[in-house]
Formats: C-alpha cells, sequence, structure tokens
C-alpha cells in the first residue's frame, strides 16, 4: 500500500491569507499546506480520503489519472467542497463514482452538490453513486476497510484503518473500543492541530499522547495549523518514530 498525502492543512490552509507571521512566511515547502487529504493505492485500487476545496490542484500536482472511490470523514466544507472535481475521471473512466459516507455526510452533500442529484441533470456535472456506511467494517472494491468514530467536538467524524495502516483526522477525543480499531497498526496518521488548547482538534501533546498509547512503527501527524510551528521546528521535537506530514509525502505500507 502507498499513501500519498494530498493535503495536510487545516481549514484555512497555510499560509493563511492575510498573515506574516513565521510559519506562513517561511520558504521551505513543506509549510506550504493545502486542505487534509490522502491518496490510497492498494494493488490497482485507488482511493481518496476527503475532496477538499484545494483536491484539483492536489491531483494535477501528483499527476494522478486512476480513482475508484471516494471515503469522507464527515461533511465540513474543507473535506468535501472539492467534489466537483471528479468530473474528469467520470468522462475518463467512463463511470460514476462511488463516494462513501455516512448518513449525515451524504445529506450535506446532497445539498451542496444539488445539480449532482438532480432527475434531470445539466450535461457534464459530476456522476456519483453514494453508499451510507455506519460504524462497521465495508469494503470497496474488494479493500477491507474499518471505520473508526472519532469526536471533532460534538461531530461524529469517521476514521479509517486498512490492513495495518489508519488515518484520522479532526479527532479531539475517541472512546476506548474505537481506540480498540486502532491498535496493532503499524502506521498511524492523526490530526495534530497547533500546541495551545483547542475545541475540537487534539493539540501536538495529546497528538504524542494518542501514539504513545497506540505504539504503531511510525506515526504522522496532519491537520496542522500555522499555530503549531515549522516544520524544520517541530521535527525537531517529536520522538524518532513521529514525523509531521507535508503536502505531497508518500509512504509505503509493507
Amino acid at each position: 500500500m502507498r499513501v500519498t498525502f494530498l493535503g495536510t492543512g487545516t481549514s484555512q490552509g497555510v499560509p493563511v491569507i492575510g498573515c506574516d507571521c513565521t510559519v506562513c512566511s517561511s520558504l521551505d515547502f513543506r509549510d506550504k499546506r493545502t486542505r487534509t487529504s490522502i491518496f490510497i493505492e492498494t494493488g490497482d485500487i485507488n482511493i481518496a480520503v476527503d475532496t477538499g476545496p484545494d483536491f484539483r490542484i492536489q491531483i494535477l500536482r501528483e499527476r494522478i489519472k486512476k480513482l475508484d472511490a471516494i471515503l469522507y470523514t464527515h461533511e465540513h466544507k474543507d473535506h468535501t467542497a472539492g467534489m466537483d472535481d471528479i468530473r474528469p475521471f467520470n468522462f475518463s473512466q467512463k463511470k460514476d463514482m462511488p463516494i462513501y459516507g455516512t448518513k449525515k455526510v451524504l445529506a450535506q452533500i446532497k445539498r451542496e452538490f444539488a445539480y449532482v442529484f438532480e432527475e434531470v441533470k445539466y450535461p457534464g456535472v459530476p456522476s456519483v453513486i453514494p453508499f451510507e456506511i455506519e460504524n462497521k467494517a465495508f469494503e470497496v472494491e474488494g479493500i477491507h476497510i474499518m471505520p473508526i468514530k472519532v469526536m471533532h467536538y460534538r461531530l461524529p467524524v469517521f476514521g479509517f484503518r486498512i490492513a495495518d495502516f489508519t488515518y484520522i483526522t479532526d479527532a479531539k477525543t475517541i472512546d476506548p473500543e474505537e481506540l480498540d480499531k486502532i491498535r496493532g497498526s503499524k502506521v498511524l496518521v492523526v490530526n495534530a492541530l497547533q500546541k495551545t488548547h483547542h475545541i475540537s482538534h487534539f493539540t501536538l501533546d495529546e497528538a504524542i499522547e494518542l501514539v504513545e498509547e497506540i505504539k504503531p512503527e511510525m506515526a504522522y501527524f496532519t491537520h496542522i495549523s500555522h499555530k503549531l510551528g515549522t516544520q524544520h521546528e517541530i521535527e525537531k521535537q517529536l520522538p524518532a518514530n513521529i514525523r509531521l506530514a507535508y503536502d505531497g509525502l508518500k509512504i509505503d505500507i509493507i
């Protein structure tokens, strides 16, 4: 399995419009963060997790030409707003795009992209097949996927585990039974927004504590804001088995 980080930034991205802080002014390409999303290649199946506002430029940057399905973690715009940009895949692959989300997530997508679901469609709109998922294992093109329910303040969000890889974003708390689903993962990706307290996201210290409890071989932090610090500064403070993800990073899970 290969995982590409399409985006690793929080809802505003980094740099933030109008901000001149050290992070937003950084010349390090790793400090330029588009909205959070990943691309998973396993066998000949390609799956994206979330389609944020930057989805088009992320797909172009990584030269992705095939996409078999999309998993949605939750309904916030920084994770859904780019769904319209799946149209080229519809055209090139000559098929509808399967999208997977909870009942609430799919309802939000149907509201925001109402034209996609009209009975009589305008020519050229995206073509999707929605699949409702619950907090139990399901399959996408033969790939076994385990949802992991986390809480984004009071909003339920799904992380996903595929084999030895677990991906969690927008988490603040995780119940013990959901933590048990993560245990044994070789690679864990989790959000680490900033150093100071936040109502709906793990801080850097909270994310490190989670990694120390789960004990994966490697962990990567994502959904990073400009308040966390520069890649160079923060990575010097991390344990050897934890790194900050950055846009374009590719990791292989064997």
